[in-house]
């Protein structure tokens, strides 16, 4: 094998690419950022909470964020760990931003889903996850806050399985919970991770003892809460679920593991165990089948675009996810929607919002790209061969509004601010064809999404503005002919829109106009995301606002 084959193969197979996704106050940034510890990425943690000493979470750089103590953006962070490059994708816990989360895992090769022990299983771990069913990618558990009060493994273990539809397989087994809770068995190593208190750090390992040691462990442990833990071990050991390394990779059963992140009592462990078990940069659908990560010609798509992210310079990154060959400064691809070749400069890599040069860039890795307003979300670019990968939907929104500013003079800044958000995906743009020179219309999956529009306009395009609610609750995309449109309106006084790739949809005030619209139309079909309708060119700027 040719030198440069081998070190792609090489450099690709180090590549761990990896999304996490919790419901809020699950403890996602405070996994993040021990984790980051331990690669050495980062020396001290920011607290979400601590806002008089200036700490704040590393992954939430956009100053809202700071201000609100939540994360509304999904961030790139890169460290190393042992062999391993890791790219972690940290992305929103609010619910109001789970559309950024969508999008962000169809650039992730593996998924960690972050339980809180006391509440199990919440709503937005449950809309997460099955975006990561859909795509059947591998979802590691991490059971968090086993140092409070939580539940009976067991019963977290079965409604994981009933609710979401995945096996589960423990990989780690605790020793109780709260102030009895004194650590987890390794079932592979029957090794007893002893818990050494509240006050411990990254640095000071776990104390192993080998379980057949029942005199230390009868020292350090009360006998009731080793006796019961042995026996659900037992209990596991026998009748539980086999491993299935196939059903794994294809999201079908997911290894469990116990600790706190807070107390940094598990992580380590996790972690590597993970990173051995998380697959490497795995081959994507496209237009022409499968691509291979170690095809040797340079692959990738955007999934996300970010403006500002420096104030000074107001710039605007497209975040490319890498799925084949090597990305150096200087490459010539083919744009797929432009349908001409363009020149990347040389590649970015994000540690949230600081960005350093790479020399070179590998499958699985997250690089960012300048963009002069030519990407969109979705955008193939390839090497030689033309093709374009399978698309990222978007997802109906249930929040509908009408920004206003008024300033005449701010018009056209207005509108230049809302189409390169929209493009970033904050919020989705509808248009109202029938009304000439109609404000566009703005949905968002959560009414926090709006808060961040406005804040946005107001601060990085100094636009002040107001936001007028409108009283739809659905959005419902659609793939029948202009006429047959026309015949539904009629028959049911219904709102049409068009979104920024020329998409029709029906918006619906609520449960009762959907019902009646399908009773009435039942052969128009409706949709709950543009999965169906991709492959529609982006509009321009000029297009879309047509003043």
């Amino acid at each position: 094998m040719p030198a440069d084959l081998r070190e792609l193969e090489e450099q690709t197979r180090r590549r761990r690419t990896f999304a996490i996704i919790s419901h809020p106050d699950a403890g996602k940034t405070t996994l993040t950022e021990k984790l980051l510890l331990l690669g050495g990425a980062i020396r001290l943690a920011g607290s979400v909470k601590a806002k008089k000493s200036k700490k704040f979470a590393t992954s939430d750089w956009m100053e809202l964020e700071k201000q609100r103590g939540i994360s509304v953006s999904t961030s790139v962070m890169n460290f190393e760990y042992r062999n391993y490059v890791c790219n972690l994708l940290d992305t929103p816990g609010h619910q109001d931003f789970s559309e950024d989360t969508y999008r962000t895992l169809a650039a992730a090769d593996a998924a960690i889903m972050l339980i809180d022990g006391a509440k199990g299983v919440e709503p937005q771990t449950i809309k997460l996850f099955e975006v990561c069913k859909i795509r059947q990618i591998p979802i590691f558990t991490f059971v968090n806050k086993m140092d409070r009060d939580a539940r009976d493994p067991f019963d977290l273990m079965d409604e994981i399985e009933q609710v979401l539809g995945i096996q589960t397989y423990p990989m780690t087994w605790p020793i109780s919970s709260g102030e009895r809770f004194k650590g987890v068995i390794e079932r592979k190593s029957r090794l007893v991770h002893f818990f050494q208190g509240r006050n411990t750090t990254l640095e000071t390992p776990a104390q192993l003892i080998p379980l057949s040691d029942t005199e230390q462990l009868n020292s350090l442990i009360p006998q009731s809460d080793l006796e019961s833990t042995l026996e659900g071990l037992e209990m596991v050991d026998t009748a539980g679920n086999e491993f299935s390394e196939e059903a794994f990779l294809r999201g079908q059963i997911s290894p469990v593991f116990f600790g706190s992140a807070m107390t940094n009592f598990g992580v380590r462990a996790f972690l590597e165990s993970f990173l051995e078990m998380c697959p490497g940069p795995s081959a994507k659908g496209s237009s022409v089948g499968p691509v291979d990560p170690l095809s040797s010609n340079f692959s990738g798509f955007v999934f996300k675009i970010q403006a500002n992210m420096d104030p000074k310079h107001r710039d605007r990154i497209a975040f490319l996810r890498i799925v084949s060959g090597v990305y150096e400064a200087g490459l010539m691809v083919n744009h797929s929607r432009l349908g001409r070749e363009i020149k990347l400069t040389q590649p970015q890599q994000f540690f949230a919002q600081e960005r350093t040069a790479s020399e070179r860039a590998y499958a699985g890795d997250i690089v960012g790209i300048y963009d002069p307003g030519i990407f969109a979300i979705g955008d193939s670019l390839t090497e030689q061969q033309k093709f374009e990968f399978e698309g990222i939907p978007q997802f109906a929104p249930e929040n509908f509004g009408v920004v206003r500013t008024n300033s005449a003079l701010k018009r056209k800044q207005l509108l230049k601010g809302l189409l390169q958000l929209c493009q970033e995906g904050t919020v989705q743009m509808f248009v109202d064809e029938s009304r000439a020179a109609s404000d566009p219309i703005l949905a968002a999956v959560g009414v926090l999404q709006f808060d961040v529009l406005l804040f946005r306009l107001r601060n990085e395009y100094n636009v002040d503005c107001s936001l007028d609610i409108l009283p739809y609750k659905h959005a419902r995309w659609t793939n029948i002919s202009d006429t047959e449109i026309a015949e539904a309106k009629a028959k049911t006084d219904a709102t049409v829109v068009r979104d920024m790739q020329g998409n029709a949809l029906f918006l619906f005030r609520n449960d009762f106009n959907i019902t009646y619209f399908q009773e009435t139309c039942p052969k128009v079909p409706l949709f709950r995301s543009n999965a169906k309708l991709q492959g529609n060119m982006m509009r321009s700027a000029s297009s879309f606002f047509d003043e």
